[in-house]
């Protein structure tokens, strides 16, 4: 199996590259998952992207195939773009398109910041630019340690998505997926957004941004989205109707197709 070394343990990837080997331009688009996910929830997003761009999939340091380090490990905005870069670096990509889900878009939007030469362009959905509270950490450390991970799964997925949004046999995939995040990584990677603000910064990213959001997320206002997207020197915002924190998954096509209609002109100009 394919693994980024990192400083801090190894990365588990996978590259999907169906582009025909006549074609010129072979871009790169790196996808990032958030807590609780996994790289399954691009799945259906490939398919839709494969016949242009080599595809980029990794499982998030401290879930499944990459590293998981002990409970007292120091977790850092930087140690998770160094992921980012060092998953880029082994698949081969010079300057890689970047996406981004929850708290993958949010280590996206740092990577942008910090190694703007490597990132093309970025791509975030159902992230922001604001950290999250300490008081969610603290209740979801409660539930997870009072009442169990699988409590803690039934909760989340009913931030993720609203009733009938998924089928069921998607609904019980991510379920599974959830119950599977170590109660320390889950716990951990949230405690990375304690106190973030790139408000200061973001008008510094560079490259051309799409931000989708569901209107419904019970973590990230449509108003955050909406400050983000004023920041952002070259930036595009597109709210879903009905959805939650889920987006990615829950409307994989149309996230994709629109992913597919905001880089194809990019690449066509060069």
């Amino acid at each position: 199996m394919p693994y980024a070394q990192t400083g801090a343990g190894r990365i588990h990837y996978e590259v999907t590259d169906l582009v025909a080997p006549w074609e010129d331009r072979r871009d790169t688009i790196v996808f990032h998952h958030g807590i609780g996910a996994d790289p399954g929830i691009w799945a259906q997003w490939l398919p839709l992207l494969a016949e242009r761009y080599r595809l980029v999939t990794f499982d998030m340091r401290g879930y499944r195939r990459s590293h998981v380090r002990p409970a007292d490990f120091r977790w850092s905005l930087d140690l998770l773009a160094d992921d980012v870069i060092a998953v880029a670096d082994a698949a081969g990509a010079g300057r890689f398109h970047l996406v981004g889900e929850s708290i993958g878009g949010t280590i996206a939007l740092h990577c942008a910041l910090r190694d703007g030469a490597r990132v093309q362009s970025l791509t975030v959905s159902n992230g922001a630019h604001l950290g999250a509270s300490i008081q969610r950490a603290e209740a979801w450390r409660r539930t997870i340690d009072e009442e169990g991970i699988a409590t803690w799964s039934q909760q989340f997925l009913h931030d993720r998505f609203a009733a009938g949004a998924v089928d069921a046999a998607r609904l019980a995939w991510f379920d599974r997926v959830q119950q599977a995040w170590p109660r320390d990584s889950i716990l951990d990677a949230l405690s990375v957004l304690f106190g973030t603000d790139m408000r200061p910064q973001v008008q510094d990213v560079a490259c051309p941004v799409l931000l989708m959001h569901g209107d419904s997320s019970p973590y990230i206002p449509v108003s955050v989205m909406a400050d983000l997207h004023e920041r952002l020197p070259d930036s595009r915002l597109q709210v879903f109707a009905g959805a939650r924190h889920g987006l990615p998954f829950s409307h994989a096509a149309q996230c994709a197709r629109m992913l597919r209609d905001f880089l194809d002109p990019q690449a066509s100009s060069r």
